[in-house]
């Protein structure tokens, strides 16, 4: 399963793209951040964006897409921002027809590192040995989007398995 993992920002938003299964480790393919100028105009920011992302989607061709969930901050200039991204990095992954999920800041750290409450270096350093990087990936942006995408393989990955098995039997199908 290949997965493109967004750590949605709007003056960066990370880009991590890798392939795996759940359990097994994951490999890495390619990191990016995208990067808006604060001084542009927030609809050339978001079209900068949303070509971005379209062209990272159409190069990589992943399976899925894995959006972190924006959850809410004490900054509402900063949030909205990231919620907007949000937005255009969901529907980067509907529009090339591609399951896209949603996971908490809490839901990768617990994934990645066994805690929820990890901090931005355990989490970069997790990335790190995951991946059998010899360097972190740089910035932290890009790093929680790599952290994003192993999240969906060993989760998501599984959670599809599940509704889609469910999805069956409520169809009547035994397959």
């Amino acid at each position: 399963m290949r997965v493109l993992g967004v750590d949605p920002g709007l003056t960066r938003c990370g880009v991590g793209v890798v392939e795996g299964v759940p359990g097994r480790p994951c490999t890495l393919v390619a990191y990016y951040v995208v990067h808006t100028d604060p001084a542009d105009e927030l609809p050339l920011r978001l079209l900068h964006l949303d070509r971005s992302l379209t062209d990272l989607v159409a190069e990589h061709r992943p399976d899925s897409v894995a959006v972190e969930r924006v959850f809410s901050q004490h900054n509402v200039r900063t949030v909205m921002g990231t919620a907007q991204a949000s937005g255009i990095a969901v529907l980067a992954g509907a529009r090339a027809g591609l399951p896209v999920q949603t996971y908490t800041p809490s839901e990768v750290k617990a994934a990645v590192t066994g805690s929820g409450q990890a901090d931005k270096a355990q989490m970069t350093a997790m990335v790190t040995r995951l991946l059998r990087l010899p360097e972190p990936p740089r910035p932290a942006d890009a790093a929680d989007a790599l952290a994003l995408a192993i999240c969906h393989v060993w989760r998501g990955g599984t959670r599809s398995k599940l509704a889609a098995a469910a999805d069956r039997v409520r169809r009547g199908g035994t397959r």
